[in-house]
């Protein structure tokens, strides 16, 4: 997720945000619609809205996740707080999660362990990366040592937080470093960069010493409002950031020179000038994203959920969707017209294919059950799955032994709100039928991916059925890792599943 973020550089009361990532369109429709005033805007956008759009400065970032799963915000707290509230009510599978590492957030970590690319860092609640490229001195196993979040990432996701030991304080138009001299551009556009710096010491902003001043590429088309404002804003953050640092004097990683690192002896947070929150989109929530891009431009039955799949699979969205236009192709809104067969087809999976199967948390962790090949495939978006078990242990409350040979067969079927999966002996004796209540399946290229609700249904090798876990479902309500609308359904889906099996 994006860490720049920056004052509103409009009369306007209503936060100022840029938008990125797949979701764009849907995204800035929901917020102008909301009062919120949209800048920065790409070309694409521009063209479809009938709207203002500048190039001054935001205060909050939402940018779509590197697995195009959800978005993530960043900015300023309050900022954030308010788009959080309007896109986080999208549909009943939309899941949010405060972020703990924040882009631009300060510790004093510990180095956990060093690895050929970097140092694995202990953050205290959580963990960091920090590549070898991002500090300049030698780095080992129980060194202490001052960092930054350079990029912050979602909680379903297996990668760390990226770190950086140079001090940073965001602006979004503006950044300044500690410890640089003088102005630079990051623009490819040597002109405009050079008469960006010379309009910078016409700005009446004090900067703080012993900080320099980077301004990014969209600084070159904004006003001297805008940049006075957006460099103002990051010197009040640096001026933050060294009031917060100042508490620990410390020189460098302990025995190093590095004056951004840290003597202090245990993990501890020490500045979040931003603040972060992730958004998991699923089905339903991509199928509510879709009408309301669907009234901007023309869009596909399943448009975010074919996007949400693969690089390949968005460019053949956009492919599809710039050949067709107003010939009909997005005037149907009915979930069930989502072309699972022709998108399956496409870009997978189909019958012989791999796929892994990704069970998500409601607190936001994601875990692999394992991969298995798909057995069997149908047009109305049923995907079996074989796996092939090791022996150990016994099946989650169906109490029967795991034995090595055992069989898994799961039958998925996208957009359904549970799945089965039959155990069998090597020999083919059951050994117990277990249903997962979970948010709508998606059976994406490479992956099936939901989030558990927590209560299932088991059939035993005898034929007892039994419901589990509501217990655990009404704890992650209680905590607010899942929302009532989406507990309700999970609740009704099991009594369904109930009456189904004991038939």
């Amino acid at each position: 997720m994006s860490g720049d973020s920056d004052a509103a550089g409009t009369d306007s009361d209503a936060p100022s945000i840029r938008v990125r990532g797949i979701y764009t369109t849907a995204v800035t429709r929901a917020l102008l619609d909301a009062g919120f005033e949209v800048v920065q805007a790409s070309e694409p956008i521009r063209e479809r809205f009938d709207a203002d759009f500048g190039d001054g400065a935001h205060e909050a970032t939402v940018a779509t996740t590197e697995d195009r799963q959800g978005v993530g915000i960043s900015g300023d707290p309050a900022a954030v707080e308010a788009v959080d509230a309007e896109l986080g009510e999208i549909a009943r599978d939309t899941f949010g999660w405060a972020d703990s590492t924040p882009s631009g957030a300060v510790f004093d970590a510990t180095v956990r362990d060093t690895l050929g690319s970097g140092a694995v860092c202990d953050l205290g609640d959580a963990e960091g990366f920090l590549p070898y490229s991002e500090t300049d001195d030698y780095v080992e196993t129980g060194d202490q040592v001052r960092v930054q979040v350079r990029e912050s990432v979602p909680p379903w996701g297996d990668r760390r937080p990226r770190l950086g030991t140079e001090i940073r304080a965001s602006g979004g138009l503006a950044t300044l470093v500690r410890g640089r001299d003088g102005v630079t551009v990051d623009t490819r556009d040597g002109a405009a960069g050079r008469e960006l710096a010379g309009m910078t010491d016409l700005l009446s902003v004090a900067v703080p010493d012993g900080w320099g001043i980077e301004w990014a590429h969209a600084a070159t088309r904004a006003d001297m409002s805008t940049l006075e404002a957006a460099l103002e804003r990051a010197a009040d953050r640096a001026e933050d950031l060294a009031a917060a640092l100042a508490d620990d004097e410390g020189e460098g990683i302990r025995g190093g020179t590095d004056a951004s690192a840290s003597t202090a002896s245990e993990p501890t947070a020490i500045a979040a000038p931003a603040a972060g929150r992730w958004l998991w989109f699923g089905r339903e929530s991509r199928f509510a994203l879709d009408e309301t891009r669907r009234a901007v431009t023309a869009t596909m039955p399943g448009h975010h959920r074919t996007k949400a799949g693969s690089g390949s699979a968005s460019a053949g969205v956009d492919l599809a969707e710039a050949l067709c236009g107003g010939d009909g192709l997005g005037t149907e809104s009915d979930d069930g017209d989502f072309p699972f067969a022709v998108v399956s087809r496409q870009f997978g999976p189909v019958e012989g294919d791999t796929v892994e199967i990704t069970h998500g948390k409601p607190d936001g962790r994601a875990f692999s059950l394992g991969s298995g090949e798909v057995t069997e495939w149908d047009v109305d978006g049923t995907v079996s799955v074989t796996r092939t078990l090791s022996g150990g242990g016994t099946y989650d409350a169906l109490g029967t032994r795991r034995e090595a040979g055992d069989t898994a067969l799961t039958k998925f079927r996208e957009g359904r709100w549970w799945y089965p999966t039959v155990y069998r002996s090597a020999d083919g004796d059951p050994r117990g039928t277990y249903v997962n209540v979970c948010t709508p399946v998606e059976c994406f290229p490479d992956e099936v991916r939901y989030v558990d609700l927590h209560v299932d249904v088991v059939k035993h090798p005898d034929g007892t059925v039994e419901r589990v876990d509501d217990d655990e479902l009404d704890a992650a309500v209680e905590a607010g890792h899942v929302p009532e609308p989406a507990a309700e359904k999970a609740r009704s889906v099991a009594a369904s599943l109930v009456r189904a099996l004991s038939k």
